[in-house]
Protein backbone atom coordinates (compact mmCIF):
# COMPACT_ATOMS: atom_id res chain seq x y z
CA UNK A 1 0.00 0.00 0.00
CA UNK A 2 1.39 3.35 -1.06
CA UNK A 3 1.95 5.86 1.69
CA UNK A 4 -0.10 9.03 1.28
CA UNK A 5 2.12 11.89 0.21
CA UNK A 6 2.57 14.91 2.43
CA UNK A 7 0.37 17.75 1.12
CA UNK A 8 1.30 21.42 1.39
CA UNK A 9 -1.15 24.17 0.44
CA UNK A 10 0.25 27.60 -0.39
CA UNK A 11 -2.09 30.59 -0.61
CA UNK A 12 -0.66 33.45 -2.64
CA UNK A 13 1.76 33.55 -5.58
CA UNK A 14 3.68 36.61 -4.48
CA UNK A 15 7.35 36.59 -3.55
CA UNK A 16 6.85 34.54 -0.37
CA UNK A 17 4.56 31.92 -1.88
CA UNK A 18 6.58 31.60 -5.08
CA UNK A 19 9.90 31.09 -3.32
CA UNK A 20 8.33 28.56 -0.96
CA UNK A 21 6.84 26.50 -3.80
CA UNK A 22 10.15 26.54 -5.70
CA UNK A 23 11.75 24.61 -2.82
CA UNK A 24 9.24 21.77 -3.22
CA UNK A 25 9.81 21.20 -6.95
CA UNK A 26 10.71 17.60 -7.79
CA UNK A 27 10.26 16.37 -4.21
CA UNK A 28 7.91 13.72 -2.79
CA UNK A 29 5.74 16.48 -1.34
CA UNK A 30 2.51 17.37 -3.11
CA UNK A 31 1.87 21.11 -3.36
CA UNK A 32 -1.28 23.03 -4.25
CA UNK A 33 -0.74 26.72 -5.01
CA UNK A 34 -3.92 28.80 -4.77
CA UNK A 35 -4.14 32.37 -6.04
CA UNK A 36 -6.91 34.64 -7.26
CA UNK A 37 -4.78 35.54 -10.27
CA UNK A 38 -2.93 33.27 -12.65
CA UNK A 39 0.32 35.25 -12.58
CA UNK A 40 3.08 36.36 -10.27
CA UNK A 41 3.40 40.14 -10.11
CA UNK A 42 6.64 42.04 -9.54
CA UNK A 43 5.12 44.80 -7.41
CA UNK A 44 8.21 47.04 -7.01
CA UNK A 45 7.91 48.11 -10.65
CA UNK A 46 4.15 48.80 -10.68
CA UNK A 47 4.81 52.53 -10.62
CA UNK A 48 6.55 52.21 -14.01
CA UNK A 49 3.41 50.60 -15.43
CA UNK A 50 1.39 53.47 -13.95
CA UNK A 51 3.60 56.07 -15.63
CA UNK A 52 3.92 54.24 -18.95
CA UNK A 53 7.58 53.23 -18.85
CA UNK A 54 6.90 49.51 -19.17
CA UNK A 55 3.85 47.36 -19.86
CA UNK A 56 2.03 45.05 -17.45
CA UNK A 57 3.22 41.76 -19.02
CA UNK A 58 6.82 42.86 -18.48
CA UNK A 59 6.45 42.49 -14.71
CA UNK A 60 4.07 39.53 -14.72
CA UNK A 61 4.88 35.86 -15.06
CA UNK A 62 2.10 33.26 -15.57
CA UNK A 63 2.26 30.83 -12.68
CA UNK A 64 1.65 27.86 -14.97
CA UNK A 65 4.65 28.83 -17.07
CA UNK A 66 6.75 28.53 -13.90
CA UNK A 67 5.29 25.34 -12.42
CA UNK A 68 3.12 23.86 -15.18
CA UNK A 69 5.59 21.07 -16.01
CA UNK A 70 6.28 20.17 -12.37
CA UNK A 71 4.36 16.98 -11.62
CA UNK A 72 4.10 17.54 -7.88
CA UNK A 73 2.88 21.16 -8.15
CA UNK A 74 -0.83 21.85 -8.75
CA UNK A 75 -1.83 25.42 -9.59
CA UNK A 76 -5.39 26.43 -8.77
CA UNK A 77 -7.02 29.69 -9.86
CA UNK A 78 -9.39 30.35 -6.98
CA UNK A 79 -9.95 32.56 -3.95
CA UNK A 80 -9.22 31.04 -0.56
CA UNK A 81 -11.71 32.58 1.85
CA UNK A 82 -11.90 30.35 4.92
CA UNK A 83 -10.15 27.77 7.06
CA UNK A 84 -10.91 24.99 9.53
CA UNK A 85 -7.58 24.62 11.35
CA UNK A 86 -8.81 21.72 13.50
CA UNK A 87 -9.83 19.54 10.52
CA UNK A 88 -6.98 20.97 8.40
CA UNK A 89 -8.67 22.26 5.28
CA UNK A 90 -9.23 25.61 3.57
CA UNK A 91 -12.41 26.76 1.90
CA UNK A 92 -12.44 28.48 -1.49
CA UNK A 93 -14.86 30.71 -3.34
CA UNK A 94 -15.61 27.84 -5.72
CA UNK A 95 -16.86 25.91 -2.65
CA UNK A 96 -13.95 23.51 -2.73
CA UNK A 97 -12.39 22.11 0.42
CA UNK A 98 -8.67 21.63 0.07
CA UNK A 99 -7.09 19.56 2.80
CA UNK A 100 -3.53 20.17 3.91
CA UNK A 101 -0.84 18.73 6.14
CA UNK A 102 0.93 22.08 6.17
CA UNK A 103 -0.45 25.45 5.14
CA UNK A 104 1.54 28.52 4.05
CA UNK A 105 -0.39 31.81 3.90
CA UNK A 106 1.32 34.50 1.84
CA UNK A 107 -1.49 36.82 0.77
CA UNK A 108 0.27 40.14 1.34
CA UNK A 109 -1.23 43.52 2.10
CA UNK A 110 -3.34 46.23 0.50
CA UNK A 111 -3.65 50.00 0.89
CA UNK A 112 -4.35 51.57 4.24
CA UNK A 113 -6.10 54.92 4.52
CA UNK A 114 -5.81 55.20 8.31
CA UNK A 115 -9.52 55.07 8.98
CA UNK A 116 -10.45 57.26 6.02
CA UNK A 117 -11.58 54.61 3.54
CA UNK A 118 -13.68 57.18 1.67
CA UNK A 119 -10.40 58.62 0.35
CA UNK A 120 -9.75 55.53 -1.76
CA UNK A 121 -12.07 56.61 -4.58
CA UNK A 122 -10.19 59.91 -4.86
CA UNK A 123 -6.65 58.62 -4.26
CA UNK A 124 -5.95 55.14 -5.72
CA UNK A 125 -3.11 53.09 -4.27
CA UNK A 126 -0.63 50.88 -6.09
CA UNK A 127 -0.67 47.20 -5.15
CA UNK A 128 -2.08 45.45 -8.24
CA UNK A 129 -2.08 45.59 -12.04
CA UNK A 130 -5.60 47.01 -11.87
CA UNK A 131 -4.34 49.76 -9.55
CA UNK A 132 -1.55 50.61 -12.00
CA UNK A 133 -3.99 50.80 -14.93
CA UNK A 134 -6.32 53.05 -12.94
CA UNK A 135 -3.45 55.29 -11.90
CA UNK A 136 -2.18 55.47 -15.49
CA UNK A 137 -5.68 56.32 -16.73
CA UNK A 138 -5.95 59.21 -14.29
CA UNK A 139 -2.47 60.55 -15.03
CA UNK A 140 -2.71 60.57 -18.81
CA UNK A 141 -6.37 61.60 -18.83
CA UNK A 142 -5.42 64.69 -16.81
CA UNK A 143 -3.00 65.78 -19.55
CA UNK A 144 -5.53 65.10 -22.29
CA UNK A 145 -8.31 67.01 -20.51
CA UNK A 146 -5.96 69.91 -19.78
CA UNK A 147 -5.14 70.11 -23.49
CA UNK A 148 -8.85 70.69 -24.23
CA UNK A 149 -9.55 72.97 -21.25
CA UNK A 150 -9.93 76.70 -21.92
CA UNK A 151 -10.50 77.82 -18.33
CA UNK A 152 -7.07 78.62 -16.77
CA UNK A 153 -8.11 77.68 -13.23
CA UNK A 154 -9.55 74.38 -14.30
CA UNK A 155 -6.49 73.64 -16.44
CA UNK A 156 -4.18 74.40 -13.51
CA UNK A 157 -6.16 71.99 -11.36
CA UNK A 158 -5.76 69.26 -13.97
CA UNK A 159 -2.00 69.81 -14.18
CA UNK A 160 -1.47 69.63 -10.42
CA UNK A 161 -0.49 66.13 -9.28
CA UNK A 162 -0.37 65.16 -5.60
CA UNK A 163 1.36 62.04 -4.28
CA UNK A 164 0.78 61.10 -0.65
CA UNK A 165 3.48 59.14 1.12
CA UNK A 166 7.24 59.66 1.03
CA UNK A 167 8.33 56.04 1.24
CA UNK A 168 9.91 54.18 -1.71
CA UNK A 169 6.61 53.94 -3.61
CA UNK A 170 5.84 57.65 -3.28
CA UNK A 171 9.37 58.79 -4.02
CA UNK A 172 9.78 56.56 -7.09
CA UNK A 173 6.33 57.51 -8.36
CA UNK A 174 7.08 61.22 -7.91
CA UNK A 175 10.36 60.90 -9.79
CA UNK A 176 8.76 58.95 -12.64
CA UNK A 177 5.93 61.47 -12.89
CA UNK A 178 8.42 64.35 -12.98
CA UNK A 179 10.31 62.68 -15.82
CA UNK A 180 7.02 62.15 -17.62
CA UNK A 181 5.70 65.70 -17.24
CA UNK A 182 8.91 67.69 -17.62
CA UNK A 183 10.77 65.59 -20.20
CA UNK A 184 8.82 62.88 -21.98
CA UNK A 185 5.66 64.87 -22.73
CA UNK A 186 7.43 68.16 -23.33
CA UNK A 187 6.29 69.39 -26.74
CA UNK A 188 3.66 66.64 -27.23
CA UNK A 189 0.74 69.03 -26.71
CA UNK A 190 -0.22 72.21 -28.55
CA UNK A 191 -2.31 74.05 -25.95
CA UNK A 192 -0.42 73.22 -22.77
CA UNK A 193 3.23 73.36 -21.82
CA UNK A 194 3.74 70.43 -19.45
CA UNK A 195 7.23 71.58 -18.56
CA UNK A 196 6.04 74.99 -17.35
CA UNK A 197 2.49 74.34 -16.20
CA UNK A 198 2.72 71.05 -14.30
CA UNK A 199 3.14 71.02 -10.55
CA UNK A 200 3.98 67.81 -8.69
CA UNK A 201 3.63 67.61 -4.90
CA UNK A 202 4.94 64.87 -2.63
CA UNK A 203 3.41 64.95 0.86
CA UNK A 204 4.99 63.09 3.78
CA UNK A 205 3.85 63.28 7.41
CA UNK A 206 7.31 62.46 8.82
CA UNK A 207 10.27 64.89 8.85
CA UNK A 208 11.97 63.22 5.87
CA UNK A 209 11.30 61.16 2.75
CA UNK A 210 12.48 57.54 2.66
CA UNK A 211 12.22 57.30 6.47
CA UNK A 212 13.99 53.92 6.66
CA UNK A 213 17.12 55.31 4.98
CA UNK A 214 19.84 57.14 6.88
CA UNK A 215 19.47 60.93 7.00
CA UNK A 216 22.18 61.64 4.43
CA UNK A 217 20.58 59.46 1.74
CA UNK A 218 17.14 60.78 2.60
CA UNK A 219 18.36 64.36 2.21
CA UNK A 220 20.00 63.51 -1.11
CA UNK A 221 16.74 61.96 -2.35
CA UNK A 222 14.83 65.09 -1.40
CA UNK A 223 17.35 67.28 -3.26
CA UNK A 224 17.07 65.03 -6.33
CA UNK A 225 13.30 65.37 -6.32
CA UNK A 226 13.38 69.13 -5.86
CA UNK A 227 15.94 69.49 -8.65
CA UNK A 228 13.59 67.51 -10.90
CA UNK A 229 10.76 69.94 -10.12
CA UNK A 230 8.89 68.08 -7.35
CA UNK A 231 7.55 70.10 -4.42
CA UNK A 232 8.47 67.99 -1.39
CA UNK A 233 6.30 68.74 1.66
CA UNK A 234 7.58 66.97 4.79
CA UNK A 235 6.09 67.28 8.28
CA UNK A 236 2.79 67.57 6.46
CA UNK A 237 -0.23 65.54 7.49
CA UNK A 238 -3.09 65.00 5.06
CA UNK A 239 -6.42 65.70 6.81
CA UNK A 240 -8.87 65.42 3.91
CA UNK A 241 -9.08 64.37 0.27
CA UNK A 242 -11.93 65.21 -2.10
CA UNK A 243 -12.41 64.79 -5.84
CA UNK A 244 -10.65 68.07 -6.52
CA UNK A 245 -8.66 69.01 -3.38
CA UNK A 246 -6.08 67.72 -0.95
CA UNK A 247 -6.04 69.42 2.46
CA UNK A 248 -2.93 69.02 4.57
CA UNK A 249 -1.72 70.43 7.87
CA UNK A 250 1.78 71.83 8.32
CA UNK A 251 2.98 73.56 11.50
CA UNK A 252 -0.57 73.83 12.76
CA UNK A 253 -1.86 75.51 9.62
CA UNK A 254 -4.11 73.97 6.99
CA UNK A 255 -3.30 74.28 3.31
CA UNK A 256 -5.38 73.39 0.26
CA UNK A 257 -4.04 71.97 -2.99
CA UNK A 258 -6.35 72.11 -5.98
CA UNK A 259 -5.94 68.91 -7.97
CA UNK A 260 -7.84 66.32 -9.97
CA UNK A 261 -5.13 63.66 -9.64
CA UNK A 262 -4.23 62.39 -6.18
CA UNK A 263 -2.13 59.23 -5.86
CA UNK A 264 -1.74 57.20 -2.67
CA UNK A 265 1.53 55.67 -1.50
CA UNK A 266 1.21 55.77 2.29
CA UNK A 267 0.53 52.84 4.54
CA UNK A 268 -0.56 49.24 4.16
CA UNK A 269 -3.34 47.06 5.54
CA UNK A 270 -3.27 43.28 5.78
CA UNK A 271 -5.25 41.13 3.40
CA UNK A 272 -8.50 39.54 4.58
CA UNK A 273 -6.54 36.51 5.73
CA UNK A 274 -5.31 38.41 8.75
CA UNK A 275 -8.83 38.51 10.19
CA UNK A 276 -9.67 35.03 8.87
CA UNK A 277 -6.80 33.55 10.88
CA UNK A 278 -7.56 35.78 13.86
CA UNK A 279 -11.10 34.44 14.10
CA UNK A 280 -10.49 30.81 13.12
CA UNK A 281 -7.18 30.19 14.87
CA UNK A 282 -7.48 32.74 17.69
CA UNK A 283 -4.26 34.41 16.61
CA UNK A 284 -3.22 37.94 17.55
CA UNK A 285 -3.01 40.62 14.85
CA UNK A 286 -1.64 44.15 14.90
CA UNK A 287 -3.63 47.32 14.26
CA UNK A 288 -3.52 46.86 10.47
CA UNK A 289 -4.31 43.13 10.56
CA UNK A 290 -0.86 41.56 10.22
CA UNK A 291 -0.47 38.23 12.01
CA UNK A 292 1.93 37.77 14.91
CA UNK A 293 3.92 34.58 14.28
CA UNK A 294 6.47 32.49 16.16
CA UNK A 295 10.18 32.33 15.34
CA UNK A 296 9.52 29.73 12.65
CA UNK A 297 6.61 31.73 11.13
CA UNK A 298 4.01 29.31 12.49
CA UNK A 299 0.95 30.27 14.52
CA UNK A 300 1.13 29.96 18.32
CA UNK A 301 -1.49 27.19 18.52
CA UNK A 302 -0.93 25.54 15.13
CA UNK A 303 2.58 24.50 14.16
CA UNK A 304 1.38 23.41 10.70
CA UNK A 305 0.05 26.85 9.67
CA UNK A 306 2.67 29.38 8.56
CA UNK A 307 2.29 33.04 7.66
CA UNK A 308 5.02 34.70 5.60
CA UNK A 309 5.61 37.86 3.61
CA UNK A 310 3.93 41.19 4.28
CA UNK A 311 1.08 39.50 6.19
CA UNK A 312 3.46 38.24 8.89
CA UNK A 313 4.44 40.24 11.95
CA UNK A 314 7.77 38.63 12.67
CA UNK A 315 10.09 39.68 15.49
CA UNK A 316 13.75 38.78 15.09
CA UNK A 317 16.26 37.83 17.78
CA UNK A 318 16.94 41.54 18.40
CA UNK A 319 13.22 42.05 19.08
CA UNK A 320 12.88 44.12 15.93
CA UNK A 321 10.04 43.58 13.49
CA UNK A 322 11.12 42.73 9.96
CA UNK A 323 10.05 45.14 7.20
CA UNK A 324 7.47 44.28 4.57
CA UNK A 325 9.86 44.01 1.62
CA UNK A 326 10.40 41.37 -1.05
CA UNK A 327 13.72 39.94 0.27
CA UNK A 328 12.10 39.18 3.64
CA UNK A 329 9.25 37.31 1.94
CA UNK A 330 11.66 35.38 -0.31
CA UNK A 331 13.88 34.27 2.55
CA UNK A 332 10.91 33.40 4.75
CA UNK A 333 9.39 31.30 1.97
CA UNK A 334 12.60 29.34 1.50
CA UNK A 335 13.02 28.88 5.27
CA UNK A 336 9.49 27.57 5.87
CA UNK A 337 9.72 25.21 2.89
CA UNK A 338 13.00 23.82 4.22
CA UNK A 339 11.40 23.33 7.64
CA UNK A 340 8.38 21.50 6.17
CA UNK A 341 10.58 19.24 4.04
CA UNK A 342 12.69 18.27 7.05
CA UNK A 343 9.65 17.44 9.15
CA UNK A 344 8.01 15.46 6.33
CA UNK A 345 11.16 13.39 6.02
CA UNK A 346 11.20 12.71 9.77
CA UNK A 347 14.09 15.00 10.70
CA UNK A 348 14.18 17.38 13.62
CA UNK A 349 14.50 20.94 12.32
CA UNK A 350 16.36 23.20 14.74
CA UNK A 351 17.56 25.96 12.43
CA UNK A 352 16.58 29.51 13.38
CA UNK A 353 15.51 32.07 10.82
CA UNK A 354 18.01 34.87 10.37
CA UNK A 355 17.18 37.60 7.91
CA UNK A 356 20.07 38.51 5.64
CA UNK A 357 19.51 42.18 4.94
CA UNK A 358 20.54 42.88 1.35
CA UNK A 359 20.08 46.61 1.83
CA UNK A 360 17.66 49.19 0.46
CA UNK A 361 17.51 50.97 -2.88
CA UNK A 362 15.29 53.68 -4.32
CA UNK A 363 15.40 55.26 -7.75
CA UNK A 364 14.34 58.88 -8.22
CA UNK A 365 15.04 59.43 -11.88
CA UNK A 366 17.53 58.99 -14.68
CA UNK A 367 20.99 58.57 -13.12
CA UNK A 368 19.44 59.45 -9.76
CA UNK A 369 19.12 56.82 -7.05
CA UNK A 370 20.23 56.03 -3.51
CA UNK A 371 21.48 52.72 -2.15
CA UNK A 372 22.21 51.51 1.36
CA UNK A 373 23.69 48.03 1.21
CA UNK A 374 25.10 48.08 4.73
CA UNK A 375 28.70 47.57 3.73
CA UNK A 376 28.45 50.41 1.23
CA UNK A 377 26.31 53.43 0.47
CA UNK A 378 25.93 54.97 -2.94
CA UNK A 379 24.11 57.75 -4.71
CA UNK A 380 23.63 59.03 -8.23
CA UNK A 381 24.69 56.97 -11.25
CA UNK A 382 26.34 54.15 -9.26
CA UNK A 383 23.23 53.61 -7.14
CA UNK A 384 21.07 53.81 -10.27
CA UNK A 385 23.07 51.03 -11.95
CA UNK A 386 22.83 48.93 -8.77
CA UNK A 387 19.06 49.46 -8.71
CA UNK A 388 18.73 48.33 -12.33
CA UNK A 389 20.87 45.24 -11.73
CA UNK A 390 18.95 44.15 -8.61
CA UNK A 391 15.52 44.62 -10.17
CA UNK A 392 16.45 42.81 -13.36
CA UNK A 393 17.75 39.89 -11.26
CA UNK A 394 14.54 39.72 -9.22
CA UNK A 395 12.26 39.63 -12.26
CA UNK A 396 10.82 36.20 -12.98
CA UNK A 397 11.54 34.77 -16.41
CA UNK A 398 14.28 35.45 -18.95
CA UNK A 399 11.87 37.09 -21.44
CA UNK A 400 10.76 39.61 -18.82
CA UNK A 401 14.34 40.45 -17.90
CA UNK A 402 15.25 41.10 -21.55
CA UNK A 403 12.07 43.04 -22.32
CA UNK A 404 12.38 45.38 -19.34
CA UNK A 405 16.10 45.95 -19.93
CA UNK A 406 15.48 46.86 -23.59
CA UNK A 407 12.65 49.25 -22.69
CA UNK A 408 14.74 50.93 -20.01
CA UNK A 409 17.59 51.32 -22.49
CA UNK A 410 15.28 52.83 -25.15
CA UNK A 411 13.72 55.13 -22.59
CA UNK A 412 17.15 56.24 -21.41
CA UNK A 413 18.16 57.41 -24.88
CA UNK A 414 14.92 58.75 -26.35
CA UNK A 415 12.52 59.30 -23.44
CA UNK A 416 9.76 57.57 -25.39
CA UNK A 417 6.84 56.24 -23.33
CA UNK A 418 5.40 53.62 -25.60
CA UNK A 419 2.86 52.28 -23.10
CA UNK A 420 1.05 55.51 -22.23
CA UNK A 421 -2.27 54.19 -23.49
CA UNK A 422 -5.57 55.03 -21.80
CA UNK A 423 -8.12 52.24 -21.50
CA UNK A 424 -11.66 53.27 -20.60
CA UNK A 425 -14.80 51.16 -20.48
CA UNK A 426 -17.42 52.33 -22.95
Amino acid sequence: MNKKKHHVVVIGAGFGGLYAVKQFVNTDIEVTLVDKRNFHLFQPLLYQVATGTISAPDISAPVRSIFGDKKNITVRLDIANGIDPYNRYIQTKSHARIRYDDLIVATGVSHHYFGNDEWEKHAPGLKSIEDAFEMRRRIFSAFEMAENETDPGRRKQLLNFVIIGGGPTGVELAGALADLAFKTLDGHFHNIDTKKECEIYLIEALPKVLPTFENKLSDISKKYLEKMGVNVLTNSKVVDITSDTVIYEQKGQKHVLETKTTLWGAGVRASAWGMILSEAANVEVDRVGRVYVKKDFSLPKYNNIFVIGDLARFQDKNNEFLPGVAPVAMQAGEFVAKLIKSRAEGYNFSEEFTYKDKGSLAVIGRNKAVADLGYMKAQGFVAWILWIFVHICFLIGFDNKVSVLIKWALNYFNQDKGTSLIFVKE
